[in-house]
């Protein structure tokens, strides 16, 4: 299917399509000005013969404003310089029989392209492939790539959707990249944002103001997906990047800020219906994972296959918090909803969600979440630490500068082989300690506004750690999150040998029997002793036991199954220690 946006090759030359109702003249400017015809709703077209692939243009809108394409597939100069035609077909894949993987047998890890090695590029992570598959990562998750302002930025300011940033290379380099890893048996993910657009680079409110409502959320404009055009634009892109570029799933960002219309289908609907009509034409699978702090289980279903309507996952922010609240004590902001963190841990293992209608404080004093309860284990994705969890911190410190590494062990232990679909961030995986502040390279007043805006927001900081508080704008703060892949300490040696060791586990006796699987029972106790067990798809049942404190626990040794990780020994239990079993 032809798409409603940008610029596509033809067997002549190159046709040009761009939604501008509130433009009275469009023309496209090439080596020389072209008028655009104006069709029906506000639709611009020019097909210009003899045009090669690499082209450079940009539109001119009423003779007051040139923009570059809002669905450019390549921006050479960043978002304020002209776009690139781009054919897309012409790529060769050299995995072509690649059709992805089951979804129960995810193990996810997140990285930004930027820090992720020296070179900060699609073609320098492909050196680290070897190492993810070694160490039994089995999806590798890109954080946003939409084209934003600048060279430097975590992705969540993109402003023109199809553009994969120049920062990290071309668009063949991004593909090349994907290629590697599917021959490598690697799936990969990437990060989108459809709650709204960044604030450098957008020019949509100036030639089709109906893109956006009166209405805001945290970061920018409502977008207004009742209209039919920008709804498109949203399903059409999630195509873009599962099609052109092969990737295997998308995570959507913060999606209970993605505009819902009351009696109406949602967009997000009519993503997951195009994305599993793709997935039964080409025999693939595509996965689709949402963040929503709204908790609404019933637009999640991981058994559906292909997607019809629903996401197959959510990241689980509540397992995170009551890990975190409870390894490091913290209570600020959305950590004071989990008071009583081991009984929280407990039900998000035995049901998912901690909040499943319960008030939140933290989220105004209303009722949060749906019961999940019903749902297969593996809905959710389960993490100690992501990009926002480290990131929004003021100093953008993880676990291992909080936490003694005996505890982080633990946690890792239950995380790693639970029947949900666990997830890394980037140097997790051998303990990095390596920050990862938020950055970004707006220039002018907005880069003032930023970094003014990060000072009152993190006042209390400023007044503990003073200039150790990394200043966004700084070019030291994004190559301070570098990983180093090359000075390991033997403490970090012996944290990757575990979570090789805990994953190679995983392949071995829990990714079998994900599928089908139902959730169970999880207890806590005063003393520490955490217990829990799920009913397998096989008909067997995976039970932990686990002492999350600092103390001795005495247990009894009648464990229900053969123990495949830990021991109870003499019905002791040593502080933070971990036991799997399995039984029939």
């Amino acid at each position: 299917m032809r798409p409603s946006f940008g610029a596509k090759p033809t067997r002549d030359g190159v046709s040009f399509r761009l939604w501008a109702p509130g433009a009275r003249r469009v023309d496209l400017l090439l080596e020389r000005r072209h008028a655009m015809q104006r069709r029906q709703d506000g639709w611009y077209v020019a097909d210009i013969a003899g045009l090669p692939v690499g082209s450079t243009y940009r539109f001119r809108i009423d003779d007051e404003i040139d923009v570059p394409d809002p669905a450019s597939a390549f921006q050479p100069e960043d978002v304020f310089g002209p776009s690139e035609v781009i054919d897309h077909d012409a790529f060769d894949w050299r995995a072509r029989d690649w059709r992805g993987r089951p979804w129960e047998e995810t193990v996810l890890i997140e990285t930004h392209v930027g820090t992720f090695t020296n070179d900060g590029t699609y073609r320098a992570m492909i050196d680290k492939l070897d190492h993810l598959v070694s160490t039994g990562i089995t999806a590798l998750e890109l954080m946003p790539l939409a084209d934003f302002a600048g060279r430097r930025g975590w992705g969540y300011d993109g402003v023109l959707w199809y553009a994969p940033d120049s920062a990290y290379g071309r668009p063949d380099e991004l593909k090349t990249l994907i290629d590697e890893a599917h021959l490598r048996g690697l799936m990969v993910f990437l990060d989108v944002v459809y709650n709204h657009f960044g604030p450098e680079g957008n020019y949509l409110g100036r030639y089709a103001p109906s893109f956006f409502t009166d209405a805001h959320t945290p970061w920018g404009s409502t977008i207004d997906y009742r209209v039919p055009q920008v709804r498109a634009f949203a399903v059409e892109n999630a195509l873009s990047w599962l099609t052109d570029y092969r990737f295997d799933g998308l995570r959507l960002d913060a999606a209970n800020h993605i505009m819902a219309i009351p009696g109406e289908q949602s967009m997000l609907h009519d993503l997951s219906v195009a994305a599993g009509e793709l997935a039964k034409a080409t025999g693939r699978h595509i996965h689709l994972v949402l963040e929503n702090g709204d908790n609404r289980a019933s637009v999640l279903d991981s058994a559906q296959e292909p997607p019809n309507g629903k996401y197959r996952a959510q990241w689980n922010d509540d397992y995170h918090h009551v890990w975190h609240v409870m390894l490091t004590g913290e209570h600020a902001g959305y950590y004071g909803d989990y008071q009583t963190p081991r009984m929280d841990l407990a039900r998000a293992l035995a049901s998912g969600f901690v909040y499943q209608g319960e008030i939140s404080e933290f989220w105004g004093k209303k009722p949060r979440g749906e019961p999940s309860g019903e749902l297969p284990p593996a809905t959710f994705v389960n993490f100690l630490q992501n990009h926002d969890q480290i990131g929004n911190r003021p100093l953008g410190d993880r676990l291992e500068h909080l936490v003694p590494p005996r505890q982080i062990e633990a946690a890792l232990a239950v995380t790693l082989l639970a029947p949900m679909v666990p997830m890394l961030f980037q140097g997790e995986e051998w303990g990095s300690k390596a920050p990862f502040p938020f950055f970004c390279d707006f220039q002018g007043g907005l880069a003032e506004a930023v970094r003014e805006g990060r000072k009152r927001e993190y006042a209390w900081a400023y007044d503990v750690y003073g200039d150790d508080v990394p200043d966004p704008l700084d070019p030291a703060t994004p190559q301070s999150a570098v990983l180093d892949w090359t000075g390991r300490s033997p403490e970090q040696d012996a944290r990757l040998a575990l979570v090789r060791e805990l994953l190679a586990l995983r392949r071995k006796e829990i990714m079998s029997r994900l599928k089908g699987a139902r959730f169970g029972n999880a207890e806590a106790e005063d003393n520490g002793l955490l217990t829990a067990h799920w009913r397998m798809g096989d008909g067997t049942t995976l039970g932990l036991i686990a002492n999350l404190s600092d103390k001795d626990i005495t247990h009894p040794n009648d464990i229900a199954g053969t123990p495949i990780w830990g021991d109870v020994a003499g019905g002791r239990l040593p502080p933070w220690s971990v036991v799997w079993h399995i039984g029939g």
